[in-house]
C-alpha cells in the first residue's frame, strides 16, 4: 500500500529516505553486476518489474488518505531478494508518482522501504527457507507473495503509527487500529496475490525451471571501486 504525497512530516519523510537510500545503492549495483555476468536474465527482471508495476497499480482507496493495493513484488523477491527488489520498487514508485498521482515523492522513501525493502526480505527469507525444505515451487511462491504484501501493509501501519500515535491514544493503539483498518482489504489481496504467483511460478518452473536456481552476487571492492571510476 502506498503512503501518499504529503501525508508524513517531513521529519519522518526524511528518515525513511535515509533508511531506503543505502540499500537502493547496494540493490542498483547488485542488479548492475547481475546483468552483466547473466545478460540472458533481462527478460525476468523486466518481467518481474512488470508485475511490480501492473499489480501495485490497482489503487483501493484505504484509512486516512492513503491507498490499498497489491504489491506484485513476489516473483522479484524469490528470484534476486530485497535489494534488487528495492531498485525495482523504487523505479516503479517514481513512475506512478510522476505520472499517476500514485504514491508521492515525499513519502517515495516509506513506501520504498514497506513495499520494496521489508516485505520483499521477510518473502525472501520464506522462499528460501521452504524450498530448503523441499516444499514444491507453488506453495513456496504462495507464501512467498502473501507475506511480501502483508508484512508492506504492516509496516505502513507501523509507518502511520510513529508518525501520529497522538491521534489515536498512543502509538500502540494507533498501530492496532491502523493494523485491523487495513486489514479488511489488505488480507484478501494478499491471498489473491498468492495465489496468482503460485500459478506463474509452477509455468515459470515448467517452461524456465533456471530463473529458480540460486543466484549469488557479491559485490567485491573492485568491482564497486571499477563502478566509481
Amino acid at each position: 500500500m502506498h503512503i501518499v504525497e504529503g501525508q508524513l512530516p517531513p521529519i519522518w519523510a526524511a528518515f525513511w529516505y535515509l533508511v531506503a537510500l543505502p540499500i537502493i545503492v547496494y540493490g542498483a549495483l547488485k542488479l548492475i553486476k547481475l546483468l552483466r555476468e547473466k545478460p540472458e536474465l533481462k527478460i525476468t527482471v523486466a518481467l518481474s518489474g512488470a508485475f511490480i508495476f501492473v499489480l501495485s497499480a490497482l489503487k483501493l482507496p484505504s484509512v486516512t488518505g492513503s491507498s490499498s493495493h497489491p504489491t506484485g513484488t513476489g516473483l522479484s523477491s524469490a528470484l534476486y531478494g530485497p535489494a534488487i527488489t528495492a531498485v525495482l520498487s523504487t523505479i516503479v514508485l517514481l513512475f506512478q508518482a510522476l505520472l499517476l498521482a500514485h504514491g508521492g515523492i515525499t513519502t517515495l522513501g516509506a513506501n520504498v522501504v514497506s513495499m520494496g525493502i521489508v516485505g520483499p526480505a521477510v518473502g525472501y527469507a520464506v522462499f528460501k527457507t521452504m524450498r530448503k525444505a523441499n516444499v514444491g515451487i507453488g506453495p513456496s511462491m504462495f507464501a512467498t507473495a502473501a507475506l511480501a504484501d502483508l508484512v508492506t501493509y504492516i509496516v505502513t501501519a507501523f509507518q502511520l503509527a510513529l508518525a501520529f500515535p497522538g491521534d489515536l491514544g498512543g502509538f500502540i493503539s494507533s498501530f492496532t487500529q491502523f493494523l485491523g483498518i487495513f486489514a479488511v482489504v489488505q488480507i484478501p489481496l494478499a491471498i489473491v496475490e498468492g495465489i496468482i504467483f503460485a500459478i506463474f511460478a509452477d509455468y515459470l518452473m515448467r517452461v524456465r525451471p533456471e530463473s529458480f536456481e540460486t543466484i549469488k552476487i557479491k559485490l567485491k571492492s573492485k568491482f564497486v571501486a571499477a563502478e566509481s571510476e
